[in-house]
């Protein structure tokens, strides 16, 4: 009885586990597609343009998603980034292989919308973060 009762139990953890993981990455999928919403339209991107556009910058996206993981440590250093000091991560190389990334894409972005809108692109980034902390911090306020 008390197997089964376990049995059970361990069932409704990994269920709730499950629909748990399973909301979260529909919150995210939503704040991606107003992320994708704010930049076609602080860019003014045309159709044409936003074609083109966003899978460079779903390429962009994922190193930045992959040197970030990397930076807090929970995966493999990417390549351009030294260790020291017994192999404790080099922040500062990190950061450098950001700035790294960006150019590169910033290079890939300027070919589809210029160089003007292409060096804005990271600002507008930075602009919707913001706008997403403040959001989450006064939803967090509103509950206390």
């Amino acid at each position: 009885m008390l197997q089964l009762r376990h049995i059970i139990l361990t069932i409704c953890f990994v269920l709730l586990c499950g629909t748990t993981l399973y909301a979260q990455r529909d919150r995210f999928k939503a704040i991606e597609s107003e992320k994708v919403a704010y930049i076609t339209k602080e860019l003014k991107l045309t159709p044409a343009e936003a074609q083109k556009f966003f899978p460079i910058y779903n390429k962009y996206n994922d190193e930045m998603w992959a040197l970030k993981k990397a930076k807090r440590g929970s995966t493999a250093t990417p390549r351009g980034v030294k260790s020291f000091n017994g192999g404790k991560r080099d922040v500062i190389a990190f950061d450098a292989k950001e700035v790294d990334i960006k150019k590169k894409y910033r290079n890939q972005f300027s070919d589809v919308v210029g160089q003007s809108r292409a060096s804005q692109f990271f600002q507008v980034v930075e602009d919707f973060n913001d706008l997403l902390r403040n959001e989450l911090q006064s939803r967090r306020g509103n509950k206390r």
